[in-house]
């Protein structure tokens, strides 16, 4: 075991979601912890969110719990009853199989920084309920099960 260097860790930018819903999520930056430990049960990242990013497209996850929480800042928690403040210290929890779509937003002038903690279940399916996706295996497809890369001529 070795302690973790944050600074020295490989950082995601952005994500993988086809355009145009890769938009409001290209300034995010995520830095896996659980792999830069070879955690295998479940995962936890640092993601930062700087002023105007969101954490995701509105989700949730068939399989998998997630626990956010929130380290520097302050976000807007967007669920189907609405939105919430959060702000550095506040927490929430997300049970695998709630058909509640959630996500965060930086609507502030300021960076925000969140732990995020889930379970890794090959299984698990993600909804996206504002937008036709869902994710399912490697790589995201439309609702009906359409690849995005085949649907979109790539």
């Amino acid at each position: 075991m070795k302690k973790l260097a944050l600074d020295r860790l490989h950082r995601r930018n952005g994500s993988d979601y086809p355009p145009p819903f890769d938009e409001p999520v290209r300034l995010r930056s995520r830095c896996a912890l659980g792999d830069a430990a070879a955690l295998t049960a479940f995962g936890v990242n640092i993601l930062d969110l700087p002023a105007g990013a969101w954490s995701s497209q509105r989700h949730w996850h068939s399989k998998e719990d997630e626990f956010v929480w929130v380290l520097e800042g302050e976000v807007v928690l967007v669920t189907d009853e609405g939105e919430e403040m959060f702000r550095a210290g506040d927490c929430v929890g997300f049970m695998a199989g709630e058909p509640n779509g959630h996500h965060f937003q930086n609507r502030s002038d300021r960076p925000a920084r969140l732990l995020e903690v889930g379970s890794r279940d090959a299984a698990d399916v993600t909804e996206y309920p504002d937008i036709d996706m869902r994710w399912s295996g490697p790589a995201p497809a439309h609702k009906d099960g359409t690849p995005y890369a085949l649907a979109e001529g790539n």
